[in-house]
């Protein structure tokens, strides 16, 4: 089997899925890329079993198909060293040597077979399926992930809950203390489901999204959701469980409402943490008239920081404690000039809503933190 290649288009196209590769595979043939050639196209797969990646590359030339499986990491490292230079790989299928030739330049390694290792990839079956463009879910994606939990105990929260109702779609993460919920009222799946998608596929998707705009197809039953792209296909194995009633702990009543530049309120609760204690990262939020304090302590190394600043408020005079790293995470995920804050008590979930310039009536973004018990 012999076949050639472009190095640089190879590269990059083996990078976008290089990411589904794990550094701790239960089974060794998952360190390698499939390779499976037919007439002039190459198609390549990465798998970890939760999670499958395959791309569709041009082929300059090639003789016989076939299929083998070779070691990713040497791979990936040899290329990155080569120019944009035609690469040509001689296969033999019987003792499964590799042998790759650049030029001047000779390289051997051994692949394995992948007709007996390598794991199959997952189809899905009776599925429903909707398409989105590739900004929506690459912004869907960023605006979500960063909120979901890393508890094994509560795998379901791990993931992003993507709810489909008749006039929207919703992808919600949360990992108890912080939530988002990212809302398009102008995709119509096909019909009212819950799902819940790993964080690691949704982050290999917005990598690998870019700047590009393309077409997603999105597919799905109850065990997996495919997803389609340009020359890329990712499979993925669903979250199973039910996910949490998060509308239960979002507050209904939020009369106190604080409207502040989000850059100048980002800025200062970076400055004031810096003095907060380390292990609750508490930061107080007192607000009267039109003025908002932030301030933080460390009782242990006598660390305190207080600073006012200007603001646009409406309720009644509130003192309330966040975890400056969970407000920070929020108003960096929002790419907006100005943030609505709304409240009801200190006990009570804080809702951000990023402003947009010119109103969006598609897009509905909510992110809620949870307070925490202020010192006394």
């Amino acid at each position: 089997m012999k076949f050639i290649v472009s190095s640089a288009l190879l590269l990059k196209n083996l990078q976008a899925i290089s990411g589904v590769v794990s550094s701790n595979n239960t089974l060794p043939i998952l360190d390698d890329f499939l390779f499976e050639i037919n007439e002039d196209i190459l198609r390549v797969t990465a798998s970890d079993l939760e999670t499958t990646m395959t791309v569709m590359i041009q082929l300059t030339m090639s003789d016989d198909p076939g299929k083998i499986a070779i070691p990713a990491k040497i791979l990936l490292e040899a290329l990155k060293t080569l120019s944009d230079v035609p690469v040509t790989f001689y296969i033999n299928e019987e003792t499964f040597a590799v042998e790759i030739t650049t030029g001047e330049g000779r390289y051997k390694l051994i692949g394995h077979n992948a007709d007996e290792d390598f794991p199959e990839t997952p189809v899905i079956e009776d599925g429903d399926s909707f398409n989105m463009s590739s900004a929506v879910l690459a912004e869907a994606i960023s605006k979500t992930v960063f909120a979901a939990g890393n508890d094994e105990l509560r795998p379901v929260m791990s993931g992003v809950l993507l709810e489909m109702t008749e006039d929207a779609i919703s992808f919600v993460a949360t990992d108890a203390h912080k939530l988002v919920r990212y809302t398009r009222s102008d995709i119509k799946p096909p019909r009212e489901q819950l799902i819940i998608l790993p964080v690691k596929s949704l982050s290999q998707i917005r990598y690998v999204l870019g700047g590009e705009e393309l077409d997603v197809k999105i597919e799905y039953n109850e065990k997996n959701a495919f997803f389609e792209f340009g020359n890329i296909q990712l499979i993925c194995k669903l979250i199973v469980g039910k996910y949490p009633n998060y509308r239960a702990v979002i507050p209904a009543e939020n009369p106190n409402k604080l409207q502040i530049q989000r850059g100048l309120l980002l800025n200062t609760i970076k400055r004031v943490s810096i003095f907060a204690n380390q292990s609750t990262h508490q930061i107080r939020f007192k607000l009267s008239g039109q003025s908002l304090e932030l301030s933080a302590e460390d009782i242990d190394y006598s660390n305190e920081a207080v600073e006012s600043i200007n603001c646009n408020y409406d309720g009644e005079d509130l003192e309330i404690g966040f975890n400056s790293k969970f407000m920070q995470e929020m108003l960096s995920n929002t790419n907006t000039k100005e943030v609505l804050i709304e409240m009801s008590q200190s006990n009570r979930a804080g809702l951000l809503h990023p402003i947009e310039e010119e109103a969006q009536n598609e897009t509905d973004i909510l992110m809620l933190v949870m307070p925490v018990m202020l010192n006394s």
